[in-house]
């Protein structure tokens, strides 16, 4: 007698689907949109004004490849995402485990922050270029505001984690602060870091946007501003794609180095 397989209901909490499946949902779920987004502007329902067809933002991101503006503004954005949010992550790691590992620097570092986080960011564009000018150092300290504070809490909140059972073993074995902040405390906390790293990365493309948008000659967030004011609907939507497929492939890659990094880690994925 033949056994059937039972089809695999995902609409159950906690059941996931196997990888293949994954990926076939969500390449689905991008066809089906871009067959709206095709239809709608096809058909006239949509003026080009407010939605272009998809071949014509095709054509104008080609164009801009071709002479050079496309890769000139990625090089501006990644160069300076980059910096600033390597500067961001150091320092909330070194201050979040210092300040999740030791009363001291718990007390004179979350209250602060807690108190700085609440704070727009948008409210801090006029006074960085008044304390900065409108060079890459005003970027930087854009998305080092945007991000950095977030990231603090959220390292913190990663270390308190690490079971204190741990520690404990550590402390029965007569082992000495520093070895079991790294020893046990880090290894146990890294991988919740890497992840709260790889959130805030999507924060930081924000704030990288927001940055160019106000005050810039070049980037991402500049060329969409410079669109915007010659009803260059194309180009704008071509670029907000182009940031989704940028944040998109550094996030999978953050995640592919956190398979790489942490195989110790056997949290289900």
């Amino acid at each position: 007698m033949s056994s059937r397989r039972k089809p695999l209901n995902l609409m159950v909490i906690g059941r996931l689907p196997s990888r293949k499946l994954f990926v076939g949902i969500a390449v689905a779920l991008f066809i089906i949109l871009f067959l709206a987004w095709g239809l709608a502007t096809r058909s006239g329902a949509i003026p080009p004004i407010f939605l272009p067809k998809l071949t014509d933002v095709w054509l104008k991101m080609v164009s801009l490849a071709q002479d050079g503006t496309l890769w000139s503004d990625i090089k501006s954005s990644l160069y300076r995402i980059s910096i600033a949010f390597a500067i961001s992550s150091v320092m909330s790691i070194v201050i979040g485990v210092l300040a999740g590992c030791y009363g001291f620097f718990k007390a004179l570092t979350e209250p602060l922050v807690d108190f700085i986080r609440y704070m727009p960011v948008v409210a801090f564009v006029p006074l960085t270029i008044l304390w900065t000018g409108t060079d890459d150092v005003q970027k930087f300290l854009i998305i080092w505001i945007g991000t950095f504070f977030q990231q603090v809490l959220m390292v913190i909140d990663a270390v308190k984690r690490v079971p204190g059972d741990f520690v404990g073993l550590g402390r029965t074995l007569g082992m000495p602060d520093r070895k079991i902040l790294f020893r046990i405390v880090l290894p146990g906390a890294l991988p919740g870091i890497w992840d709260a790293l790889r959130i805030s990365l999507g924060w930081a493309w924000t704030w990288l946007v927001l940055a160019e948008l106000v005050a810039s000659t070049s980037g991402l967030g500049y060329r969409i501003v410079v669109s915007q004011r010659f009803f260059q609907t194309d180009t704008i939507i071509g670029y907000i794609l182009l940031l989704g497929i940028l944040g998109l492939i550094s996030d999978q890659i953050m995640r592919a180095l956190e398979r790489v990094l942490f195989r110790y880690n056997k949290r289900r994925a």
